[in-house]
């Protein structure tokens, strides 16, 4: 274990300043007791940083655990599952079980860290086939605020078992997780772009619902909007364009994933269209998301269902005529997410339709300016929203509304009252202190 007093490890989210009083570079799960256990005795709020992507805001003060160096990945090919250690990005993971023809349930993007996005949820590409992460999670390793370390299974700390899966990261500090995978050596997937000019937005939106209502829950899409700078470092499709693209996971044959998307490709002209059969281990180019730091602001809603006039709407606000560039992004779910795990777990909405996300970058824009904007959106969708994504809030650490149903949030509130009395990893339930 290693120490420094201003020496911050590099996240991907740049927008928010990270200014602890000690930064923790641990190493194994004995670094984060011995750090945990220094800080409570101290009164220091604890802080964790794996990858950076899902800063809830800037960290003033207390102590920082790096996990990035805890990058451990080891595959059990005959039982089906992954002991991952409290660093490691889904890249890695994908990688380590793609020769044995399997996959975790990872995110789009490889660089983001596997036990944060599995304690929040976590929305794989084939997650309408396959449930959340977190419904697979078979024991965790954390160190709690006394600086206790637990091994947490269904046999072992059943409640704490049920609160971490689902629930984030106010329960402690995750050291490992193993976690099971599923047979995927291959999928057929990718993307097909539409020009969303000249109100063409609001007819395909309304051809995806369509589309949505008629897939078997083996397939497993998103709707992406956003209008794109005009740079030369683009594709030339896409340029000075407002793009609406449908991306597609599907494990089936390419046959059957060729009949499945004939009406995506009938919505009219694409600008691209890169569906195709590939290797599990090219899943992150379905979404491409975009590998470099950068300066982000993002928000959620879950919705029971959604609606083409409400959905033409959100277009309209952060289409090319928004006051800043919003990325849209409209996650289709249902399918094996409204199917609760043999061991429950605190993963709220299994009943939602949709997820809409907001996500606007920050270089040139204040985040008075993106708020203002996300009320709006949030106005129109409100009748329909259910609550909020824990693992899609970028920089919003004040709002912690919505994350849980009711039922949930109480639960989780007497597990954090239990373990974490004096608020050691946030203040009241809810806030999350860690980096991710």
């Amino acid at each position: 274990m290693t120490s420094a007093p201003a020496r911050v490890p590099a996240g991907f989210q740049t927008g928010f300043a990270v200014r602890p009083d000690l930064v923790v570079e641990a190493a194994r799960a004995d670094d984060v007791r011995a750090a945990v256990a220094d800080a409570a005795g101290r009164g220091l709020p604890v802080r964790v940083h794996a990858t950076g992507h899902g800063l809830p805001g800037a960290i003033a003060g207390g102590v920082l655990i790096s996990t990035r160096r805890m990058d451990s990945v080891e595959v059990d090919p005959v039982r089906r599952t992954v002991r991952i250690g409290a660093g490691a990005t889904w890249g890695r993971v994908v990688e380590a079980a793609a020769p044995h023809g399997l996959a975790p349930l990872n995110g789009s993007s490889p660089g983001v860290g596997a036990v944060s996005y599995t304690l929040g949820g976590g929305l794989s590409l084939l997650a309408r086939e396959f449930g959340y992460a977190a419904d697979h999670v078979r024991a965790l390793d954390v160190v709690t605020a006394d600086g206790t370390p637990r091994h947490v299974s269904p046999d072992s700390e059943p409640e704490l078992f049920w609160g971490l899966r689902g629930g984030g990261h106010r329960l402690g500090v995750v050291t490992g997780m193993e976690i099971g995978l599923v047979r995927a050596g291959r999928l057929y997937g990718g993307s097909v772009a539409f020009d969303g000019g000249t109100r063409n937005g609001g007819h395909v939106i309304r051809r995806y619902l369509e589309w949505t209502r008629t897939v078997p829950d083996t397939l497993t899409s998103s709707l992406s909007a956003l209008r794109y700078p005009d740079v030369p470092q683009l594709p030339q499709p896409m340029r000075g364009r407002y793009v609406l693209s449908v991306r597609v996971a599907y494990t089936g044959s390419t046959a059957e994933g060729e009949r499945l998307v004939a009406p995506l490709r009938a919505i009219g002209p694409a600008l691209t269209d890169s569906l195709r059969e590939m290797p599990y281990a090219e899943s992150h180019t379905v979404h491409n998301d975009p590998p470099f730091p950068h300066a982000y602001y993002g928000d959620s809603v879950v919705l029971g269902d959604l609606d083409t006039e409400r959905a033409a709407r959100v277009l309209e606000l952060t289409g090319p005529r928004a006051p800043m560039m919003t990325v849209v992004q409209l996650n289709h779910l249902g399918g094996a997410l409204a199917v609760r795990p043999a061991v429950d777990n605190a993963v709220p909405y299994r009943d939602a339709g949709f997820l809409l996300r907001l996500l606007s970058p920050l270089d040139g824009t204040d985040v008075a300016s993106v708020r203002a904007l996300y009320a709006e959106v949030t106005d129109v969708l409100a009748p329909l929203a259910l609550g909020r994504s824990l693992n899609f809030s970028f920089g919003g650490g004040d709002r912690t509304e919505g994350f849980h149903d009711a039922r949930t949030h109480q639960r989780l509130a007497g597990l954090v009252s239990r373990h974490d009395p004096a608020s050691l990893f946030g203040g009241s339930y809810g806030v999350s202190r860690d980096g991710r």
